[in-house]
């Protein structure tokens, strides 16, 4: 693009991927060339070495990160993830869908996101700690209650997010509930957040399954992803009577087409770390669950899972991104084509944990707390009014719903960006 800037920092598939989705929503709204890349790359990043020392005496340096993105429409917001497969580029690449998303659903935030190159499972609790306090501590200069809220991601937890707060705190000399969310109750988390995301997948799946005039309890469900998001999601979609017939983790995954007891493979997980070995069912691999015929398919684990090799011998009726960007552009491109498959995108989708966080450092900044039932009310008004929004803008721009979410989100980005202006 003439005038636009060229870096290979943030060089990586993912975030090549998320730069189309931006490219071909902003060609729907015809935005203006002196606002793309402004719009488009993030505001700045951050690269740090950590070391921690090991229980054996060793020392170990881990490499860190945080991406904002956005910093034009409030604070910046997003997770933190811990993984071996972390790069530079897929936080860039979060970050940026992480605006499109809190823009979509009417948050003060500004997208961003963080990660580590490790994994927390080879880790003890004393190293996993030392590890997160370090990484808060490398960050204290650009992190802060009206500067960026970290919260969990792939890999962390409500724990870790305590450590981080309690750091920060120790830092500033006082206590800084609102510098992170996803935290423990007891230190000012909110009711109904850890389940969030996957309660505000669950209700947006009961949405759309009715527009298709489809019986919750006609309803079978796959979901790939047995963490906090897809479990949270199953037990919902559960409770409102559909039948979870596939679950899956790293380590592979059960398929019983009488219904899976989420009950029992919730409390085999929590005892030993993973399903496998759960007996609930027959053993099924991560790809052979994702073509399962059913009514509902929800990936709720990495990014870019839903392949142009999957995406022919999907067999779901609705596509239900519980997880951040995992549908390629090729892949989409072919369900577009397909035509029989309705696809919830990313950013409406799994926004319910982000919009409980915005809900959270609410009340941390108020000291005034919510119970879930009214944590939970709140959270369902606001995708209600997302969803109207995205399927409004998809009649009038005769897009697809993913467009449609994108070129919401974007819009409003950009006009935040020309209003403030340009500063010299």
């Amino acid at each position: 693009m003439a005038g636009g800037i060229v870096s290979g920092l943030y060089n990586s598939d993912v975030f090549r991927m998320a730069c189309r989705q931006f490219d071909n929503a902003a060609d729907v709204i015809e935005l203006p060339e002196t606002i793309r890349d402004r719009t488009k790359y993030p505001r700045r990043c951050l690269a740090v070495a950590l070391p921690v020392r090991r229980d054996d005496g060793s020392v170990t340096v881990f490499e860190g990160y945080r991406v904002q993105h956005n910093l034009s429409t409030g604070p910046c917001k997003g997770g933190i993830r811990f993984h071996e497969n972390v790069t530079l580029g897929e936080v860039a690449a979060l970050a940026m869908w992480m605006s499109w998303k809190c823009s979509l659903v009417g948050l003060p935030y500004g997208g961003a996101k963080g990660g580590v190159i490790v994994n927390p499972r080879q880790l003890s609790v004393t190293e996993l700690e030392h590890l997160t306090r370090r990484y808060m501590q490398e960050m204290i200069n650009f992190i802060g209650p009206q500067t960026d809220i970290p919260a969990p991601d792939v890999g962390t937890n409500e724990q870790i997010m305590g450590w981080m707060m309690d750091t920060f705190s120790n830092h500033v000399g006082y206590v800084a509930s609102a510098v992170v969310t996803g935290k423990p109750v007891a230190l000012g988390g909110s009711q109904g957040r850890r389940e969030a995301t996957g309660a505000g997948v669950a209700y947006l799946v009961g949405k759309y399954l009715g527009d298709l005039k489809v019986p919750l309890n006609k309803t079978t469900v796959a979901v790939q992803g047995f963490g906090n998001v897809g479990s949270e999601t199953a037990v919902a979609l559960s409770g409102y009577g559909a039948k979870v017939i596939a679950i899956s983790d790293y380590t592979g995954g059960i398929h019983n087409a009488e219904g899976i007891d989420l009950g029992k493979a919730l409390q085999f997980v929590r005892r030993t770390g993973a399903l496998k070995d759960f007996d609930g069912g027959d053993p099924i691999g991560n790809e052979e669950l994702l073509q399962l015929k059913c009514t509902v398919l929800v990936p709720a684990a990495l990014e870019r899972v839903i392949t142009e090799q999957i995406a022919p011998k999907l067999r779901c009726r609705i596509l239900a991104e519980a997880a951040n960007g995992p549908t390629t552009n090729g892949a989409d491109k072919i369900v577009e084509r397909r035509g029989d498959i309705e696809i919830i995108p990313d950013v409406l989708c799994n926004s319910g944990g982000v919009i409980v966080s915005y809900f959270e450092w609410l009340q941390n900044l108020q000291n005034y707390y919510w119970d879930r039932d009214e944590v939970i009310t709140k959270l369902f008004r606001i995708l209600d009014k997302a969803k109207e929004s995205v399927e409004s803008q998809k009649v009038k721009f005769r897009c697809s719903r993913r467009l449609a979410a994108l070129t919401l989100g974007i819009a409003r980005v950009a006009e935040a960006k020309q209003s403030r202006g340009l500063f010299p």
